[in-house]
């Protein structure tokens, strides 16, 4: 049996669908559906059992998930503008603490959702070298509530039986539930169907073009992948970097999503909001040695394959669903 947690978001969704690809149904999802449209990703899965998130620590002990081989923890706040640090604290820290210290008392394979909001206001490096990662200064709560448990787990030496991915920027499908923090694709799918162009920040550093901003942006299929070989290899543990390992402009996002629709490119730089100004990163890319040494294959779908896979199979299809529904 495997849990996966945050099931219904959209890393958990991409995890389980991997899982059905490979044959593995006895699946629990544990999220926290509420309010939110994310259920709908529930909807072509195929899994045993569902539990709120308020419920899980508590069943963990019971006969019913007594046969729990492994857990995928992806559930957590996962808003970089959140404001609330109590909120950040119990859901990243102290939630994935508890389940943790479960964990490894029952000898069960746990892989965690860290995040490279970590790295905080850096631009080179981004080394996951554990001694590194214990300098590092995040620039916000959110990335504060994922550092701290990273902290606390090689302090601990969790991390020697456990495996942490701090993931970089993801896109791809089932992320429409997530508002503001959906990625820079599926904002810019929107905008041109709607506008028939982009906008995209000015640079405020003479070194950096407006749009030359530069990101490692990675494909979510290429991240389930990835998920999928640490469930099959538990030998493999420590706390890594999940990214493409390559950063790409914004002017490079944005020509791979005018191109998978067949759009011209048409771009509007517009001022960063002044709030933005001093704490924007110009620069991302995961180091991803660590991975790899370890034994994991890494897929690299280039951005353009990438974006172009999500625009054509998934964005185009769903659009298109919607215009229909509309014209009823």
């Amino acid at each position: 049996m495997i849990v996966v947690t945050g099931g219904a978001g959209f890393i958990g969704s991409a995890v389980v669908a991997a899982l059905n690809a490979a044959g593995e149904k006895n699946i629990v999802i544990v999220d926290n559906l509420e309010d939110s449209s994310k259920w709908k990703n529930l909807v072509s899965l195929q899994y045993r059992h569902y539990l709120h998130k308020s419920q899980f620590l508590a069943a963990l002990a019971t006969p019913e998930l007594k046969g729990v081989k492994t857990i995928v923890h992806m559930g957590a706040c996962s808003s970089t503008t959140e404001t609330d640090g109590d909120y950040l604290m119990a859901n990243n820290y102290a939630y994935t603490r508890m389940l943790t210290e479960f964990a490894l008392e029952k000898n069960i394979r746990l892989i965690y959702a860290s995040s490279a909001a970590t790295y905080g206001g850096i631009e080179k490096g981004f080394d996951d070298d554990d001694a590194v990662s214990l300098t590092l200064k995040p620039i916000n709560r959110y990335g504060y509530s994922k550092q701290f448990f990273d902290e606390v787990a090689i302090a601990n030496g969790w991390q020697k039986h456990i495996a942490g991915l701090k993931f970089f920027n993801v896109y791809g499908p089932n992320e429409y539930h997530k508002a503001d923090m959906s990625s820079v694709v599926y904002k810019a799918f929107n905008q041109i169907g709607e506008n028939g162009f982009l906008k995209l920040f000015k640079s405020h550093r003479p070194d950096y073009a407006d749009g030359e901003q530069k990101r490692d942006f990675v494909y979510i299929k290429d991240c389930a992948d990835v998920i999928m070989q640490l469930i099959a290899k538990p030998q493999v543990n420590g706390i890594f970097n999940l990214g493409s390992g390559g950063a790409r402009s914004w002017n490079d996002l944005a020509a791979a999503v005018f191109a998978a629709m067949g759009a011209e490119k048409k771009i509007e730089y517009i001022e960063m909001p002044s709030n933005l100004v001093g704490s924007y990163q110009y620069f991302t890319e995961a180091n991803m040695t660590k991975l790899a040494a370890a034994g994991i294959q890494l897929k690299k779908t280039s951005l353009e394959d990438g974006v172009y896979d999500y625009v054509q199979n998934y964005m185009i299809p769903g659009y298109l669903k919607l215009q229909d529904k509309r014209s009823l």
